[in-house]
C-alpha cells in the first residue's frame, strides 16, 4: 500500500514539473598529472573515477538547470544548494518557471536529497505548507534524475560510472578554474551495476524506465579529477503523454569543502494524504 502510494505521489511530481510546466510553457592530483592524464590515460575509467574524487573532496555547493522541450515548447528549471558526497545528503532550492502569461508565480521548492529519498516543501496542490512530501526514488520510472526538477549531484557523478565510450575535448577555463572537458556516451544499467549502495536501485529504475538507457554527456573535470560541470541529455517518457520529453541536465559543482548540514525531516512532518496534480 505505501509502495502504491509512493508510485502515485512520483506521479504527481513528475507531472507537476515535467509535463506540467511544458504544457504552461579520489583525492587530488598537480597539473602536471593532470596533463598527462589527459593525453594518456583511457578517459573511459578516468570518467568512471569521477565520483570517487567527489567522495574525497567532500563537499560542495551546487548549481543546476534542467531545459525541457516537448511539443514545440521548452522550458529551463533551475536550482542552488550544496551537497555532502560522504553521507549522500543535499540540499537545494528549486525555482520553476513563470507561466507564459506572467500571471502565476510559483514558490521556490525546497528539496532534501538522501539515499533512496527524495523530500520536497511546497510540492503539489493540497499539501500544508509546512509538511514535506516524501518520494522513494527507487519507484520513479527515472530514479528522481528529472523527478526533482534537479538532477541529485552524486547522481549525475554516478551516471559516468556506466561511461561507454569518451574522447578528450581539450583544456579550457571554467569559472575561473582550468578544466579538462570530455564529451561521451553512458549506460544506465552499467552505471546501476558499478553505483554506490544507495544510488543502485535509483539508477537501475531510470535504465528502466528512460527511453532509452543510453545518456550522452559533456563534463569538465579539475587538476583533481572533480567534476566542475557535466551536462546529461534524457529522453524521458512520462505518464501523460507518449511523446519523449527531450531534457538536458546541467550540474555545476564550485566551492569544494563547503559545510553541509542537512537535517531530514521527522515522520510527523511528512504529509501523508493524496498530492493533486496541478
Amino acid at each position: 500500500m505505501a509502495q502504491r502510494q509512493q508510485r502515485r505521489w512520483g506521479t504527481a511530481v513528475v507531472a507537476g514539473l515535467v509535463a506540467g510546466v511544458c504544457a504552461g510553457a579520489s583525492g587530488c592530483a598537480g597539473s602536471g598529472d593532470a596533463a598527462a592524464d589527459a593525453r594518456g590515460a583511457d578517459p573511459v575509467e578516468t570518467l568512471r573515477r569521477a565520483a570517487d574524487a567527489l567522495v574525497a573532496a567532500g563537499s560542495s555547493k551546487a548549481r543546476t538547470s534542467m531545459e525541457m522541450a516537448t511539443g514545440g515548447t521548452r522550458v529551463t528549471i533551475r536550482g542552488e544548494g550544496v551537497y555532502d558526497y560522504r553521507r549522500q545528503l543535499g540540499q537545494l532550492k528549486v525555482v520553476l518557471p513563470q507561466d507564459p502569461a506572467g500571471s502565476t508565480e510559483h514558490r521556490p521548492i525546497v528539496e532534501l536529497l538522501a539515499p533512496g529519498a527524495l523530500f520536497m516543501k511546497n510540492r503539489g496542490a493540497g499539501v500544508p505548507a509546512d509538511k514535506w512530501v516524501r518520494v522513494d526514488t527507487a519507484t520513479l520510472s527515472d530514479g528522481n534524475l528529472v523527478t526533482g526538477g534537479a538532477t541529485d549531484p552524486y547522481a549525475a557523478a554516478e551516471v559516468l560510472r556506466g561511461t561507454r565510450t569518451a574522447t578528450y575535448v581539450g583544456r579550457s577555463v571554467l569559472a575561473g578554474t582550468e578544466v579538462r572537458h570530455y564529451r561521451g556516451t553512458a549506460d544506465l544499467e552499467a552505471a546501476a551495476k558499478r553505483a554506490s549502495a544507495g544510488g543502485r536501485d535509483a539508477l537501475g529504475a531510470a535504465a528502466k524506465g528512460f527511453a532509452t538507457a543510453r545518456v550522452p554527456f559533456d563534463v569538465y573535470l579539475d587538476d583533481g579529477g572533480r567534476i566542475r560541470k557535466v551536462r546529461h541529455r534524457f529522453s524521458f517518457v512520462n505518464g501523460r503523454q507518449k511523446e519523449a520529453v527531450a531534457v538536458a541536465s546541467t550540474t555545476l559543482l564550485y566551492d569544494f569543502g563547503a559545510p553541509v548540514d542537512v537535517r531530514l525531516p521527522a515522520s510527523a512532518d511528512i504529509y501523508a494524504g493524496r498530492i493533486a496534480e496541478e
